[in-house]
């Protein structure tokens, strides 16, 4: 019956959205169109006028850009057709933690189910994720009891059942580190410097906007701002950096085609004056790339 079910996202998505959707033997998603780099709304709602059962996959800081979408309006959206929200908040969702940033998530509570994670805000490990649900009989379907692991007498005598917390049996002990960072920080602390890396993504893109070599993409909506030089081609330049040993720079291909070079800042103790010297770099790379074209 599952198999009826049509997963519905954004062209801004993540590609782990269709790895997952393959994964569940469910069909490819459904692909929306965007108002710049944030799902339409209306464009989605006249995709679920068609699907059928559907679940929704929202995003709430995109991996090109750092956009979020809008959340309030799709979750309206998903009642009106009857369609599960899932937010996939890996990057952003952590914004919740500063006072000054959590309007940017407006809507979040709205969604049947979350997903965040520790890697870029918060500093963790790469595997470090969390699934939130609205009700938790959403979970049921991890309840799992194996003899050798949660046997009932162990359970009732207090010994912790753990089996159902994933649905890896094993993993690395990332949610230990997790639950540290946040005893240590708490909401405050992690919030403060979560602010501070989207401040300074603020600067550095002043800093690119100043710079007579180099051309900026709109403004930081946290952390992630895209970047290219004035003339050259942008991923030659991207390259030679990279095999020089100079600088990995990540890129980001945006309609109509334009290729630009990304920067996620997420250094919270890093200011901008420390990415001058790499929007030099850039700009030199680039004119030195031309004149050797010409």
């Amino acid at each position: 019956k599952h198999q009826n079910v049509r997963p519905v996202c954004g062209r801004n998505a993540h590609h782990s959205v269709a790895r997952a959707a393959w994964l569940l033997g469910l069909p490819a998603p459904v692909v929306v169109g965007c108002e710049g780099e944030r799902m339409s709304a209306e464009a989605l709602g006249e995709v679920l006028r068609t699907t059928g059962p559907a679940v929704v996959v929202a995003t709430a800081g995109t991996t090109d850009t750092g956009d979020i979408d809008p959340l309030r309006e799709i979750a309206r959206v998903c009642r009106e057709h009857g369609a599960r929200l899932h937010v996939d908040a890996s990057y952003g969702g952590l914004a919740l933690c500063s006072a000054r940033l959590r309007p940017l998530l407006d809507g979040l509570a709205e969604a049947d189910s979350v997903a965040l994670d520790l890697h870029k805000f918060g500093w963790q490990p790469i595997a470090s994720g969390l699934f939130a649900v609205r009700d938790a009989a959403d979970l049921a379907a991890l309840n799992v009891q194996a003899e050798y692991l949660n046997a009932d007498d162990d359970t009732e005598a207090g010994l912790p059942d753990l089996l159902g917390r994933s649905i890896r049996t094993s993993r690395r002990p990332d949610a230990f580190r997790m639950a540290v960072t946040m005893r240590a920080l708490g909401l405050h602390g992690m919030g403060e410097l979560i602010e501070r890396c989207c401040a300074t993504a603020r600067e550095v893109a002043d800093a690119i906007r100043r710079h007579p070599g180099l051309e900026l993409r709109g403004e930081p909506t946290l952390s992630t701002m895209l970047f290219r030089p004035v003339s050259g081609d942008v991923a030659e330049v991207r390259r030679a950096l990279l095999e020089s040993g100079t600088a990995i720079i990540g890129r980001a291909t945006l309609p109509p085609g334009e290729v630009w070079l990304k920067l996620t800042l997420l250094h919270p103790h890093a200011t901008a004056a420390d990415y001058q010297g790499l929007l030099d770099t850039v700009a030199a790379t680039a004119r030195a790339g031309a004149a050797i074209a010409s």
